[in-house]
């Protein structure tokens, strides 16, 4: 009998998951788990958390500022209840809607700071796959967690919006607000 591959919360398949972004292809890890908690030391070699679930990476990055910090069971649930918001909003998989607002959702040109003979001024520079995917995940969870602050809505419920809008690559979502805004700023400063 063959091996069966795990589905997310024995709910959701990874098998038709597929990254748009060609860049970005080798950075958002679809990985299939049953559950987005490996336990792993993701950060302990570079460029190791690229192989990190997304869906994982997205847990992470809830997992932070204050209250929320450190408690990665809580921050799975929420997880598992943002994807049964979007998969009811969508109709769609909604790992699928994940991967395609993580790669939306990231700016591809930023602005340094470059100095010289005490002039300091910006350049534009690209941005790395890595950190565009950084980005992104930092952003929509940003979003989201602004958007439930002193609101009715749940977190679940805002995440599940910011997710959606980025993916559509709607102006409603933060983080697409928010690359839109860099990447206008390292226009200026080509």
């Amino acid at each position: 009998m063959a091996a069966k591959t795990p589905k997310l919360f024995n709910k959701w398949s990874f098998e038709d998951v597929k990254v748009s972004d060609l860049s970005l292809e080798k950075y958002i890890s679809t990985t299939p788990v049953t559950v987005p908690h490996s336990g792993g030391r993701w950060q302990k070699k570079r460029m190791l958390k690229s192989r990190c679930p997304v869906v994982e990476r997205l847990a992470n990055g809830l997992m932070f500022k204050g209250r929320g910090n450190g408690r990665k069971l809580q921050a799975v649930r929420l997880v598992k209840h943002t994807l049964e918001i979007i998969n009811l909003m969508t109709e769609q998989n909604p790992i699928q809607v994940v991967v395609d607002a993580v790669s939306k959702g990231g700016p591809r040109e930023d602005s340094t700071r470059v100095g010289s003979g005490g002039v300091v001024r910006r350049q534009a520079v690209d941005v790395s796959p890595i950190r565009r995917v950084n980005e992104a995940i930092y952003m929509m969870c940003q979003g989201a967690r602004n958007s439930a602050f002193r609101n009715l809505k749940t977190l679940p419920e805002c995440l599940a919006d910011e997710i959606t809008n980025a993916a559509k690559g709607s102006a409603n979502s933060f983080a697409i607000k928010k690359k839109d805004e860099v990447e206008r700023v390292a226009k200026a400063n080509r």
